[in-house]
This record gives C-alpha cells, sequence and structure tokens, in this order.
C-alpha cells in the first residue's frame, strides 16, 4: 500500500511501506501501528468470532465455581452476582453485567455481522459492526473478570471449600479466544477491504476520519464511511475536562465511604477500598493486597493525575515531550478497564456468601461512587483527541517513509 496518508494519532502526513515476512508499517513520530502486515484472512477471525459466540452459552449458564459453605453447595455463574446486586445496585449491576456479558457479546457477534455486510454489501449493517468493534473492544472484560474470580477464591477459603465448575474452562478458552480476535482485528483493514483507498495528494487541508481512518481533502462528510469530518474532534479538551472533574469529585466517596459490608457470625465490619488493603495484608494475603491496592487506588487516581497533565500540556502549548506524552495516553487507555476489578470481586462474593447463612456480604455505597469513577476515567480516555498533543509539533507538509518492524501481535 504507497497512498499517501494521515496518522490517525499524530496526523503525519506517512507513506505506508507494508514490508513481508509480518512486518508492519508504524508511524515514524509517534509509533501508531499504521497497517498490519503479514497474511491475513477474514475466515480466521469469522472462525474465532463464532467460537467465541458459541462458547459464551456454556461460560454463562454453567457455574465458574461452587463452594460448599456450613454444608450448602453454593454455585457461581457469570452473570449470578449481576442478578444478585440488580434490586438494590441497579447501577452497579449493569456496569458488571455489560462489562463481562454485553460489551464482549457485542464486539464477537459485530466481527460477524461486519463480514456478513462486507460479503453482500450491506453498508449499514457493515459500518454499525465497525462502529461497535472500535467503540466497545476496551470494555470487553473477561481478562479482568477471571483475576477477580481468583482474588475472590483466597478471600473465601478460610470459610468454604472451593471446586472448579465447567463453566471457568469455558471462560478460560473464551478469554484466549477474545485476545486473539481482539489483536487481529483492524479495522481500518475491514474499511480498506470495503473501498480501498484512492491516491490522494496531502496537504495542510487533508483531513483524517475519526471511523474509518481514511485520509481524504477538505470535506464536510466521509466520502467512504459517510461520518462527519473535523481537523480535530470537537470539544475533545472540555469533554475530557467535564469527565475528570466529575471523577475527581465521586473519586473522595468512592474511597471514603465502605465499598463493602461484611457480617461475620453477627459481627458487622465496613470496609473502605484502604481498610480491605490493609486487612489483606494483615491477614497474610500481600500478592493479593499489592494487586487490589494497583488496581483500585493506584489506577484510577494516575488516570486522573495523567490525564489532566496532558491536558494542561495541550493548553498551555508546551512543545517538548511530545512522545512522552504519547506514550502516557496510551498507557492510561490500556491499564483503564483494570479499575473494574474491584466491583467483579464484590459480585462476586455477593454470589458466594449467601446472605442467609451466618455469613453476610453486601456493597456499600462507595461502591457505587467507584462505578461511576471507572466509567468517567474510561469516558475521559476515549474522549481526548490525541492529535492535540502533536499540534505545537514541528508540522511536516511532504509524506514520510514509515517504519518496519516485526510484527509482535
Amino acid at each position: 500500500m504507497t497512498t499517501a496518508r494521515l496518522c490517525p494519532d499524530c496526523d503525519l502526513p506517512v507513506l505506508p511501506q507494508v514490508a513481508e515476512n509480518g512486518q508492519s508499517a508504524y508511524c515514524p513520530r509517534c509509533n501508531a501501528r499504521l497497517y498490519r502486515g503479514g497474511s491475513f484472512r477474514f475466515s480466521s477471525e469469522f472462525a474465532i468470532a463464532l467460537a467465541c459466540l458459541i462458547l459464551i452459552v456454556p461460560a454463562h449458564l454453567f457455574p465458574l465455581i461452587t463452594i460448599r459453605l456450613f454444608g450448602v453447595m453454593i454455585p457461581a455463574t457469570l452473570p449470578s452476582g449481576t442478578l444478585t446486586l440488580a434490586p438494590d445496585f441497579p447501577a452497579v449491576a449493569f456496569l458488571i453485567l455489560f462489562c463481562s456479558s454485553i460489551a464482549p457479546l457485542l464486539v464477537c457477534g459485530s466481527v460477524l455481522s461486519a463480514q456478513i455486510g462486507l460479503r453482500y454489501r450491506r453498508f449499514n449493517l457493515f459500518r454499525r459492526s465497525m462502529w461497535i468493534v472500535t467503540h466497545l473492544k476496551h470494555w470487553a472484560m473477561f481478562d479482568v473478570f477471571l483475576v477477580s474470580l481468583g482474588i475472590s477464591c483466597f478471600k473465601v477459603q478460610d470459610y468454604a471449600d472451593i471446586f472448579v465448575g465447567p463453566g471457568l474452562y469455558c471462560l478460560v478458552i473464551l478469554q484466549v479466544l477474545m485476545a486473539v480476535l481482539l489483536t487481529r482485528v483492524s479495522v481500518s483493514r475491514y474499511w480498506e477491504a470495503w473501498q480501498p483507498e484512492t491516491t490522494h495528494t496531502v496537504n495542510e487541508e487533508s483531513l483524517h476520519c475519526h471511523e474509518c481512518h481514511m485520509t481524504q481533502g477538505e470535506n464536510d462528510h466521509c466520502v467512504r464511511c459517510g461520518s462527519e469530518l473535523h481537523k480535530r474532534l470537537p470539544l475533545s479538551i472540555q469533554k475530557t475536562w467535564a469527565y475528570l472533574i466529575a471523577a475527581t469529585v465521586f473519586i473522595f466517596p468512592a474511597n471514603l465511604y465502605p465499598i463493602s459490608i461484611f457480617l461475620n457470625n453477627g459481627k458487622r465490619a465496613e470496609d473502605t477500598i484502604f481498610s480491605g488493603v490493609a486487612l489483606l495484608v494483615k491477614t497474610d494475603m500481600l500478592g493479593i493486597a499489592i494487586i487490589i491496592f494497583v488496581a483500585s487506588i493506584v489506577v484510577p487516581v494516575a488516570k486522573i493525575l495523567g490525564l489532566a497533565y496532558i491536558l494542561l500540556t495541550i493548553q498551555f502549548k508546551r512543545s517538548i515531550n511530545h512522545l512522552q506524552r504519547m506514550k502516557l495516553y496510551r498507557f492510561i487507555q490500556m491499564i483503564g478497564k483494570w479499575s473494574m476489578m474491584d466491583l467483579f470481586v464484590i459480585s462476586i462474593m455477593v454470589t458466594l456468601i449467601d446472605r442467609d447463612q451466618i455469613l453476610d456480604f453486601t456493597p456499600g455505597p462507595g461502591a457505587i461512587a467507584f462505578g461511576v469513577v471507572v466509567v468517567l476515567t474510561m469516558l475521559a480516555a476515549e474522549s481526548l483527541d490525541s492529535r492535540l498533543i502533536w499540534d505545537n509539533y514541528e508540522q511536516r507538509t511532504q509524506p514520510t517513509t514509515t517504519r518496519a518492524c516485526k510484527n509482535k501481535a
């Protein structure tokens, strides 16, 4: 592919040159992957997505684990925590259900529907499918759920016997397939299959479509997907600041109010995130304490501070450390979903520790605030247009050649 195009992450005009032997084309300025090299077949992605959809059924129906608590066998399925939380905490229950079931289902189904739309030239079906894959892939969190399940097992091992169920094997295989699928799927490649990008002379008026990643002349709407075109995403800085300020407000009750309430033989223990971590350290669960501390305290605070730093450097037009800021932004995007771990642990614990038993476990008011923080910080990262980081960088009007590297994925 030799068509000149703009880098989607930094707007640098480049000439992608796809090397052989599995090499990919990367932007020489921000290191964004512009094109994935190596062999490629839509049929393999279709097969993986179909296998994921098939495995989703037993992963949800069969128990992941079963515990024996006071002689009673209590199974835990993937959606059981959501069903238990729904009457009293509907918002938290929906967030957990969305990240553990709805988003993965939509992403897998959209890969299939995109290929159906591509094959039979159904534009609306194809476009909606690509939108879902682009915007929901970061919300599919089987990997976070599996780690949360392991933490929950460590927490209840002193009170109950634990038995692995068939649903857990299905979920592990499903997560492996999902990881492979998300690594292989390239939205830009699908759009290239729909309509190849035509040769275009890149100049200062050229625009990059944020949906199908096509570089084109100055237009109101993309000539390929029909989306509105903008030099930069409208109100990107304002939206990101709004999400960040709201997340900062909610992070205080999320850490000050109890996130879980545990009743043991009539003794009521209310734990905040920090006191829960301290209790894990006290009970010789240092490894789990570190994981919870990083995921529930360090990650949310780091996302807020990191995005605030990036926004301030953009608004004050800092002309240094562009690549470092870009790496920080990508790191924030990558770690964002791991804050969901505490909420997954709560949903699993609510399922395993039956409310009718001597032991009782319920979420506290801090869980609602913490869920809001997770959603707002993820939306903040998605709303920021990374090209704003590079706006005061030395501009190039002539395309430069990308660099080729071994394909890591």
